[in-house]
């Protein structure tokens, strides 16, 4: 959710900003640039040269930045990010948020800034509980920024009570939760299949496909981008997912699938079938390698379970169903008839005859075909481009 965002972490005078540490390497892991601002009092708390070394961005504190006199731009900084977070935010930078009083670069900054704000105070249980404190958090909540609630727990005054800052990983869930909610399919779960299958004859052998997984892949990571909640269900594959939120359920075989997929889809808002399932396995799977005897070897094959079929059945009204048509002759009146015959919303339609499309390759082109009758056609681009055409297409369906 914070691939690209751009993050000021704004810290005051607190024995919280030791944790800032850690908060600011979990931003930059999430992919959020990060740039720092401290007051006077901070430094006295975590030093300047950690927080740029894990930020990877000079730490502003003066509104000078140099022996040059060169000026730090806080109406500049203000416009440059998306999210402002002032963590820890002591009752005195509490007070002068509230009450616009501008006598350092952190406060000059929060004034100019357009994006949204958000406080996560951190002080003495009195403190904290105090009228004047309570009343400017009040303020500052009513002026449209987001309050970070204080924790209870032991504080350094030794006292037990509320007053704790929210620990790091609370702080980034809260700026993820916030981003994801501005997202098109914020809230929306979405079952996702990928990957071949892997029909075992023995130990050893098995009937399988060229698919790589890279296009289910692709559009798992879409989603999540897009704010959806991701279940991926995968056959073999050495692809990793590129989101830690997508949860990854492993299978190998067309049964396996059948089986996890069927689990899933009733709590899913949306599933997306690119999964290159067997059609057949074998019906007896040898317990011992199957060794070289003869000049023939028959293997008597099996109908696997019609997982895309199944789902049509049991999808409700709320449901979008999607699946993918890989043909290579009289394609688009084989994709309508799958189509028509699984109860799907739309199907993605691929063509072994178009070059660079199809298994393996790190492009792809397709047709989309719904069941409203439309038919749009894409050119060949990157899985990670056709991904963002499908989603996009989900996206349009659910706002029909």
């Amino acid at each position: 959710m914070l691939e690209g965002k751009k993050i000021i972490i704004g810290i005051s005078g607190s024995i919280a900003a030791y944790k800032t540490a850690a908060l600011t390497r979990l931003f930059v892991k999430a992919g959020a640039e990060v740039k720092i601002i401290m007051t006077r009092a901070a430094m006295d708390f975590v030093t300047p040269i950690t927080l740029a070394t894990l930020s990877k961005n000079p730490v502003h504190s003066n509104f000078i930045k140099n022996e040059l006199g060169e000026w730090v731009n806080h109406v500049e900084l203000g416009l440059w990010a998306d999210a402002m977070l002032i963590a820890p935010a002591s009752a005195n930078t509490i007070a002068k948020m509230a009450n616009g009083i501008c006598d350092n670069l952190l406060l000059a900054t929060y004034l100019s800034a357009r994006c949204s704000v958000f406080i996560a105070p951190a002080m003495d249980l009195d403190m904290l509980a105090h009228p004047s404190t309570q009343a400017n958090l009040k303020k500052l909540g009513d002026f449209g920024n987001y309050i970070i609630d204080a924790k209870d727990g032991e504080l350094a005054s030794g006292l037990e009570g509320k007053g704790r800052m929210a620990e790091p990983t609370e702080l980034l869930s809260e700026i993820e939760e916030f981003f994801s909610k501005s997202k098109p399919l914020s809230g929306k779960r979405v079952l996702v299949t990928a990957g071949p299958t892997y029909e075992h004859i023995d130990p050893v052998r098995f009937i399988g496909n060229h698919s790589s997984g890279k296009m289910g892949y692709a559009i798992a990571n879409e989603l999540d981008a897009q704010g959806a909640e991701v279940v991926l269900i995968t056959g073999p594959t050495s692809l990793n997912v590129g989101s830690n939120r997508i949860k990854r359920i492993s299978v190998t075989s067309a049964a396996e699938m059948f089986e996890a997929t069927i689990s899933e889809f009733v709590k899913m808002d949306i599933a997306v079938l690119s999964a290159a399932v067997a059609d057949y396995a074998p019906q007896h799977r040898s317990e011992q390698k199957i060794k070289k005897a003869g000049d023939e070897l028959t293997i008597q094959l099996a109908k696997t379970k019609d997982i895309l079929k199944k789902l049509g059945e049991l999808k409700t009204d709320d449901q979008l169903l999607l699946g993918f048509a890989l043909e290579t002759e009289n394609e688009v009146s084989n994709a309508l008839k799958k189509l028509k015959e699984k109860n799907l919303d739309a199907i993605v339609l691929n063509s072994l005859q178009d070059k660079g499309a199809g298994f393996g390759h790190d492009t792809n082109k397709i047709d989309m075909l719904f069941k409203d009758g439309r038919h749009q056609k894409f050119g060949l681009k990157t899985k990670q481009e056709v991904a963002k055409d499908i989603v996009e297409e989900i996206i349009k369906l659910i706002h029909a």
